[in-house]
C-alpha cells in the first residue's frame, strides 16, 4: 500500500496523534489548536526532519482555519510557543546542539512559510535575525553543524528576510566576513561555506554556473 505524504510525515506519532494532526489539517475547529501547536514544536525540537516539515504543516493548518472560521487561534498559539523556546535558546544551545539547530531550523521555515497578506510576520524578523547572528558568532563558526545550518537557512529565506531589514543582514554579513578573514582557527569546510554564502549574496542571492560548479564540487569532494 503507497504511503501518502501526510503518513509519512505523521508516522513517528502514535496512532492517536496522528489522527489529531490530520483532522488538524482539515477540520482544525474540532481539535485543540493549542495542543497541535505543541506536538509540532517538540516534535521538531527532536527531529531536524520533522522540523523542516513542519513549515508546511502549519502553513496548511493555518489556512484551513482561515477558511473555516477565519480564526488565528493556531497561529497565535504557534507564536506562543516559538517566543518561549527563544528565550531559552542559549540554554538550549548549551544543553543540545542538535535541540538548537532544529529550533532555528524550524522557526525559519515558519518564517519562510507564514505569510500575512503574502508577507512574512513581523513578529518574527527580529528572533530569526538573532538565532542567525548567533550562528555567526565566533564559538558558533567552529561548530560545522551550526554553520552548516545558518548556510541553509540563508540560501531559503536570505533574500525575503534582507527585504525586511537590510541594516541587519548587513550586520550578520560583517560578522560572517570577519569570521572568515580573521579567524585562524576555521576548518576548510567553514571556510569554504562561509565564503559561498558571501559570494551567493554579492550576486543578488544567486551564484554563477561557474561559481556553483566550483562550490559544490568541492562540497562533494570533501
Amino acid at each position: 500500500m503507497e504511503t501518502t505524504t501526510e503518513e509519512y510525515k505523521f508516522q513517528l506519532f502514535d496512532l492517536n496523534t496522528q489522527v489529531l494532526l490530520k483532522t488538524a489539517l482539515k477540520d482544525p475547529s474540532s481539535v485543540s489548536l493549542e495542543k497541535v501547536s505543541n506536538i509540532i514544536v517538540d516534535q521538531s525540537l527532536k527531529d531536524q526532519g520533522f522540523s523542516k516539515e513542519a513549515g508546511r504543516i502549519c502553513f496548511t493548518i493555518v489556512q484551513a482555519e482561515a477558511m473555516q472560521s477565519n480564526g488565528t487561534v493556531f497561529r497565535t498559539s504557534l507564536l506562543n510557543r516559538l517566543q518561549q523556546e527563544f528565550m531559552v535558546r542559549e540554554e538550549t544551545r548549551v544543553c543540545s546542539l542538535e535541540d538548537w539547530v532544529c529550533y532555528v531550523t524550524l522557526i525559519c521555515h515558519i518564517f519562510e512559510y507564514l505569510k500575512v497578506s503574502n508577507t512574512p510576520m513581523l513578529a518574527l524578523v527580529h528572533p530569526v535575525y538573532d538565532c542567525l547572528i548567533r550562528l555567526a558568532q565566533p564559538d558558533a563558526l567552529l561548530n560545522e553543524k551550526e554553520v552548516d545550518c545558518l548556510v541553509l537557512q540563508l540560501h531559503r529565506i536570505g533574500e525575503q528576510l534582507e527585504r525586511m531589514n537590510y541594516q541587519r543582514m548587513d550586520q550578520l554579513f560583517c560578522l560572517l566576513r570577519n569570521g572568515f578573514l580573521l579567524q585562524k582557527n576555521l576548518s576548510s569546510m567553514t571556510r569554504l561555506l562561509l565564503l559561498e554564502i558571501l559570494e551567493f549574496r554579492a550576486g543578488g542571492w544567486m551564484l554563477s554556473s561557474p561559481a556553483y560548479n566550483y562550490y559544490y564540487s568541492e562540497v562533494i569532494a570533501e
